[in-house]
């Protein structure tokens, strides 16, 4: 069951970010730096975020302390990032260094204690709370996307008018155990 736990938590990540590269594809330079108003978070924002969080908790995941010393939150939310090329960038370092850590982690790594600003978490614990806390902000870029491109967004999963045909297609098949991100990271 716990190497079945770090395959799924793997997976989810990968499906994330599956959800925020798609959504990148859709949308304009101009896009990414749109927001709302003063208060709001551009798209370029969140990613600046999402990097710095990232690269703080995942860099020497099981040995220091996950908030580390150089990070600079609230420098995240400042919309300096320049160009598409530099989001996606960030974007990806981020990613990376999250995959370099949990990709080796194994059954035996679950139960061990790391800490995020000194609060003591199990591995487990440490991969939950960022496997909550990424979905929140890649939500809100997709949102953000969705709105931006209003009647040109494709689809992200099930198109809208769809549900019955995408449910008798699932329904004709026999029981199966299957990842529910299989289908979707395979189109990647």
């Amino acid at each position: 069951m716990e190497n079945d736990y770090l395959e799924s938590a793997k997976k989810q990540f990968e499906y994330y970010k599956m959800l925020g590269d798609k959504t990148f594809a859709q949308l304009s330079e101009e896009q990414l730096f749109w927001q709302f108003n003063e208060e709001s978070n551009s798209i370029a924002m969140i990613v600046k975020h999402l990097w710095g969080n990232m690269l703080s908790r995942w860099t020497d995941f099981l040995t220091s302390d996950g908030e580390k010393e150089w990070r600079n939150r609230d420098n995240e939310f400042e919309n300096d990032i320049a160009t598409k090329v530099e989001l996606l960038e960030k974007w990806n370092a981020g990613w990376q260094c999250l995959f370099g850590a949990i990709n080796p982690l194994t059954a035996a790594d679950l139960n061990r204690e790391i800490y995020i600003r000194n609060q003591g978490h199990t591995v487990t614990e440490a991969i939950n709370r960022q496997l909550a806390h990424y979905p929140y902000h890649v939500g809100q870029i997709v949102f953000l996307g969705k709105m931006l491109c209003n009647e040109n967004w494709q689809s992200l999963s099930i198109p809208m008018g769809n549900s019955k045909t995408f449910n008798a297609e699932k329904f004709a098949q026999p029981k199966h155990k299957q990842h529910f991100t299989d289908e979707f990271l395979k189109e990647k």
